[in-house]
Parts: structure tokens; C-alpha cells; sequence
């Protein structure tokens, strides 16, 4: 299958399995994902995820996580940069989602990393995602 955007196939793929209850959810792996996979697992909203090698292209599998507990599940995603509008920030105009509460996923010239991180390293780029 082709796919156009596989960032916002991710993010929708993951939120579906969130609102329906699945414990993992699995789809083509690539470099991008697998580090917008880690962003989100510093960040806690994820178990953890493994890339599973298999042809003719590697599965990323996500766990996601469940229960009362567990303060930060994942209760919404949203795609901000597309591929036809890129949006970026400066390292002082890098957004607070939920007034702190959430994290923004950042594609930096260092990595991509939350906005905390990118703030401590005093870099600006790519707002990916909002994760909430």
C-alpha cells in the first residue's frame, strides 16, 4: 500500500487503536517513525515499541498504554505540519500544548525531540504532532 503521508498514517493508526482498546498496534516502519515512536515513549505516552525485522519492509509495533493508574495515556493526536504546509517555529515561538500539559513532537536540526527538550537545547523546527 502507498501511502502519501505516513506520519499522519501513524498518528491515525494510533489513535484509533487507543479508542478502541487494542494494546498494540503495528505498521510499516521507517527512520521518521521510529523516532516520532521514541519522542512519544520519553515523553510516557507509550509502553514501548520494538522494529521487527521482516520483508519487504520492517514492522514498528507500539504498545500503548492502559489503565487508571497510568496518568498519561494517550487521550488525543493531532498532525500540524503536512506535506503541502510545512510549519515551523523558532526556539522562542515553540508551543505549549494544553498549557504544558502535552507535548509537541519536533523535527530539529539535533533530532527530533518534545519541545521541552528542544527548548533546553535552544533549537527551533518542524512541529510535527501534538500529543495530548
Amino acid at each position: 500500500m502507498n501511502v502519501t503521508d505516513p506520519i499522519a498514517d501513524m498518528l491515525t493508526r494510533i489513535r484509533n487503536a487507543s479508542s478502541a482498546g487494542k494494546e498494540t498496534v503495528s505498521m510499516p516502519s521507517t527512520k521518521v517513525l521510529a523516532q516520532i515512536a521514541r519522542v512519544i515513549g520519553e515523553e510516557g505516552y507509550i509502553e514501548g515499541y520494538v522494529i521487527e525485522d521482516a520483508k519487504p519492509q520492517n514492522i514498528l509495533t507500539i504498545t500503548l498504554k492502559y489503565g487508571k493508574n497510568r496518568a498519561k495515556t494517550i487521550k488525543g493526536i493531532r498532525r500540524i505540519s503536512k506535506p503541502g504546509l510545512r510549519i515551523y517555529a523558532a526556539v522562542n515561538d515553540l508551543p505549549r500544548v494544553l498549557g504544558g500539559l502535552g507535548t509537541a513532537v519536533i523535527s530539529t536540526s539535533k533530532g527530533m525531540m518534545s519541545d521541552r527538550d528542544a527548548r533546553k537545547a535552544g533549537v527551533g523546527g518542524e512541529i510535527i504532532a501534538y500529543i495530548w
